[in-house]
């Protein structure tokens, strides 16, 4: 199977392009269970797409918390409510814009290199050369990516929620004398589980399919050069828009059942 890859994005490609990556979940799903896993391969995956990460995903953290800080600032002070600031800072960065921003410059960085990384493999036949061998391409090169970015992700959100919080302190360090005692009580005073497990579930939604696109968007790329670019290209667009669905479906559910 060979993915078309028009330069217009079309309503026929698109049927086709759902089709395809339903197919590679259940395929997916089939190898995980039936095949040997991959362990080697996935703890080096483990390496490349999480530990890698971690410097982007900080400083964008830092950032981020920095940021909300300073802008939300002013107006709660405003109010007369600046006391209101960590939580509202926390909880904002823990429930949605943590997991929904880490999870783009995730599939950014890692989406791409899994779809230019596999695409080039296809366009060197180095698949067709693991399947002619007896090999299982698919169970060496796709479970062991899904399975890492579904882990990876997850912790990577964690690690960012985290230095987000100490960005917002640093933040807010700057205008006042707060402790960082005070400050901890302040933020983690309404946090609670119900907030930090749709939040969780979801990050795990956002790592597979971003592992599980980028992977069909590189298996099953174009010939020639110019397929490893579109492959890549693709497999950011796609679980961007993927992330964004996932986010508002977990948005709803959670309105529906709290």
């Amino acid at each position: 199977m060979e993915r078309k890859s028009p330069n217009k994005l079309n309503f026929e490609q698109l049927l086709m392009d759902i089709a395809g990556i339903t197919t590679f979940l259940f395929r997916y799903i089939g190898s995980l269970f039936r095949n040997r896993f991959e362990g080697r391969e996935f703890i080096n995956q483990c390496y490349r797409t999480g530990y890698q990460s971690l410097l982007l995903v900080g400083i964008t953290a830092i950032i981020l918390g920095l940021v909300l800080t300073i802008q939300i600032r002013p107006i709660l002070a405003d109010l007369g409510a600046e006391a209101w600031l960590p939580n509202m800072v926390f909880i904002s960065v823990l429930t949605e814009m943590g997991p929904v921003i880490f999870a783009l410059l995730f599939a950014g960085k890692v989406g791409s290199g899994i779809g230019a990384e596999l695409s080039s493999m296809r366009v060197t036949e180095q698949i067709d050369a693991m399947e002619v061998s007896a090999t299982n391409p698919f169970n060496y090169l796709v479970v062991t990516r899904v399975s890492a970015t579904t882990i990876m992700l997850p912790l990577l959100v964690f690690f960012g929620d985290l230095l987000a919080f100490f960005g917002s302190f640093i933040g807010l360090k700057a205008y006042s004398d707060i402790s960082f005692k005070l400050f901890y009580s302040r933020a983690f005073s309404e946090v609670y589980f119900r907030d930090i497990f749709p939040a969780t579930i979801k990050t795990i939604f956002f790592g597979f399919f971003i592992g599980l696109i980028a992977s069909y968007m590189g298996y099953y790329s174009g010939k020639g050069t110019s397929g490893v670019g579109k492959a890549a290209n693709a497999a950011v667009v796609a679980s961007s828009l993927v992330i964004f669905l996932i986010d508002l479906i977990a948005v709803q559910l959670t309105d529906i059942l709290t």
